[in-house]
């Protein structure tokens, strides 16, 4: 198959900005529908390959930092010439940053979330894609904020995100006929702060204790998450009881996987700021 010229990469990254704005308003819309129209625009290229494509414009505003097409999960491994065409899209649409913000940022209503807690679990993604931070070739992207950073940092999100948690723990437990258990988990971020360096103190089966991080997104289980120095220290200090629970998809089916011991070992991290002092 030939590479794909610069006129298909423009038309392919114009068509999937278009689901993308209407995802973000709340608009419905149907994937196939855009690829068929697409297709006679394109040199031969079948389904299977602009679904590819659309796949790695979503890993492309992942590493810029911006939302993404929920259904189009992320793959890296992508040519140059998306980045630049991503970029010049956005230098020349940035009204789109509007949708950015509001997704980060705006009012959280609680939503009508089914609490089939014997559902909630699935298998965490697998760590053979490395999601990194934009380097030199990013330097013209015109959003300069952070918005996945921004949502997880949305106050409403999180402790909606921490509670469906709460109540998960007191389920499990009850379930497991360990209800003094259950009666003994606490919300410490509500109780104590943040600066606990977990937000959740359970309790396994056997009554040890449980710490238990919380990260909620209404993107899709593949969206990198962001976590502070105190958190990974607290996570390198207790590795056999430090649990991620990822909530992902919060807004509409939550779901969620978890993974325990350090921050460190769990992921692939990437440090983003450093302190500097003399």
């Amino acid at each position: 198959m030939d590479a794909w010229s610069d006129i298909e990469v423009e038309l392919i990254v114009a068509e999937y900005f278009s689901m993308l704005s209407k995802e973000l308003s709340g608009q419905n819309y149907k994937k196939s529908e855009h690829r068929k129209k697409l297709l006679p625009l394109l040199n031969n290229r079948s389904e299977g390959s602009i679904e590819f494509k659309h796949q790695n414009i979503s890993a492309v505003l992942i590493n810029l930092g911006q939302p993404y097409i929920k259904g189009y999960l992320p793959r890296f491994n992508y040519q140059s010439i998306l980045d630049d065409k991503v970029i010049d899209y956005l230098i020349e649409h940035q009204h789109i940053e509007e949708q950015f913000k509001q997704f980060a940022e705006g009012d959280f209503v609680h939503p009508a979330i089914r609490k089939a807690f014997h559902k909630l679990l699935v298998e965490p993604p697998s760590n053979t894609q490395l999601v990194e931070e934009p380097v030199a070739a990013y330097t013209r992207n015109p959003i300069k904020t952070n918005y996945l950073e921004k949502e997880q940092r949305n106050r409403s999100l999180g402790l909606l995100g921490e509670e469906f948690v709460l109540e998960y723990e007191r389920w499990q437990l009850n379930t497991s006929g360990k209800q003094s258990l259950a009666d003994q988990v606490r919300w410490i971020s509500k109780e104590e702060g943040d600066g606990a360096g977990f937000d959740i103190l359970s309790r396994n089966i056997n009554g040890t204790d449980k710490y238990i991080e919380v990260k909620t997104t209404k993107l899709g289980k593949e969206t990198p998450f962001f976590f502070s120095r105190n958190e990974l220290l607290f996570s390198r200090d207790n590795p056999k009881d430090y649990h991620l629970y990822r909530l992902f998809d919060f807004e509409k089916n939550a779901r969620m996987f978890v993974k325990n011991g350090g921050l460190d070992t769990i992921c692939t991290s990437v440090p983003m700021t450093f302190k500097g002092f003399f």
